[in-house]
């Protein structure tokens, strides 16, 4: 099961994430914010509340917004494409 094992904030809406299978990428998430419970994520100060939730070992936000590991190990690797 993929988990994502660290995280780090690198951008306004870019994130470097570590996942348990060892991969690391740079990602961006605008592309995965959309939906009403991802709304107030496209404010810079409210997406910078990100936080690595233990209990779902993926990264998350206070409102209750999360991401999938799946979704953002699929995210092309931004320093990849740079």
């Amino acid at each position: 099961m993929l988990r994502v094992a660290e995280l780090e904030q690198v951008g306004a809406y870019s994130l470097k994430v570590t996942f348990n299978d060892g991969a690391t990428k740079r990602v961006i998430l605008r592309p995965l914010l959309w939906g009403e419970v991802f709304e107030p994520l496209h404010d810079p100060d409210r997406v910078s509340e990100v936080y690595l939730d233990e209990k779902m070992v993926t990264v998350a936000w206070p409102n209750g917004a999360d991401l999938a590991p799946e979704a953002l190990h699929d995210l092309e690797d931004e320093e990849a494409v740079a």
